[in-house]
């Protein structure tokens, strides 16, 4: 019966549709499982991010095949890869380009690494906030300025920013403005005792990127189709209404009795709302539905609301988690 209820009739031509990307999407996981091992959750969360034409920070620390899996990703999908490993003394040219100057040639244009379907922004918070700024503005106007001329990105356009959690020497704090230009902020863990055994015989180090011979699943145009497609999923307005309370919920936490509402320092943003409802939809679609539910929602919350609530002094000084407060919300926050 709530099957029906947040469901409408789709077209023949839709359901086709839907089975053709189930396909894709499978090959995708496939190809991807021949080079990453476990790690589930972060494929199918990158996969609803890229559907999403948005992009992800991720941390996690460091040997556990972050570079790898997006480098996967843009293989099997056929787009351009790029990585830029973020330093102190990095510079915005070094990420954008520059222009130079050739006699007989005069003054042209040379374009940085950021020219790429999926770009890799290795440790981002090594890296000085000029520099940080230079891609984030990239990331969220998909153009950039080198000299007096205007360039348009490639698409699509992903990027995949990593964060060493365990190592502060040296780096520099993202601001929350900044933070909240990500989709999605994803914990990428430790791989459990079967799989870590399975890393031992497959593994970066010790075999070449080219022997995992991966075959393409998926084209850049698909993707851009699928992009267009994500928006045709159909979200009923009680989960219209679900998802602004939730967001709500972390900017007034007693109207709502959140006991870990103690701990916010400010809310979410109404980025984070826009956020909720078109990953909502992306997860419905990978996961073969034309509707969304509200589980589709509370799946995907984690992911897009855990960098966007800002601590105050006490849930910092009592090294509370974000994620404990989405918990709380999930549970407390119902829908009508």
């Amino acid at each position: 019966m709530q099957k029906l209820f947040y469901a409408r009739p789709v077209s023949k031509e839709f359901e086709d549709l839907l089975k053709h990307y189930q396909k894709q999407f499978s090959a995708i996981k496939f190809e991807m499982s021949k080079a990453i091992v476990g790690q589930q959750e972060i494929i199918n969360s990158l996969i609803e991010a890229l559907l999403c034409n948005g992009h992800v920070l991720v941390e996690g620390v460091p040997g556990i095949a972050k570079t790898l899996t997006v480098r996967t990703l843009s293989q099997i999908t056929g787009g351009v890869f790029s990585r830029i490993q973020f330093t102190p003394d990095l510079l915005p040219t070094d990420i954008i380009g520059i222009t130079t100057y050739e006699e007989g040639r005069g003054f042209y244009s040379v374009k940085g690494p950021i020219f790429a379907n999926f770009v890799l922004a290795d440790e981002i918070n090594r890296a000085p906030p000029k520099v940080q700024s230079a891609l984030l503005e990239a990331m969220q106007e998909r153009q950039v300025t080198i000299g007096k001329e205007s360039f348009a990105l490639p698409s699509p356009f992903f990027v995949m920013a990593t964060q060493n959690p365990i190592e502060s020497l040296g780096t520099y704090k993202l601001p929350e403005a900044q933070i909240d230009r990500f989709m999605f902020k994803l914990k990428m863990d430790y791989p459990n005792v079967e799989d870590e055994l399975k890393i031992l015989h497959t593994n970066s180090t010790l075999r070449k990127f080219e022997e995992f011979k991966l075959s393409q699943a998926m084209t850049p145009d698909t993707i851009i189709r699928a992009q267009q497609d994500v928006k045709k999923i159909y979200l009923d307005k009680k989960v219209e209404k679900y998802i602004v309370r939730l967001v709500e919920a972390t900017r007034y936490a007693q109207k709502y009795n959140l006991e870990t509402g103690k701990y916010i320092e400010y809310g979410t943003s109404p980025r984070s709302s826009i956020a909720l409802f078109i990953a909502s939809k992306a997860h419905a679609l990978v996961k073969g539905k034309s509707f969304v539910t509200p589980m589709d929602v509370k799946e995907v919350a984690h992911n897009v609301l855990r960098h966007r609530i800002i601590l105050n002094y006490e849930g910092q000084a009592d090294e509370i988690s974000t994620d404990t407060i989405i918990d709380e919300l999930l549970k407390k926050v119902h829908i009508d």
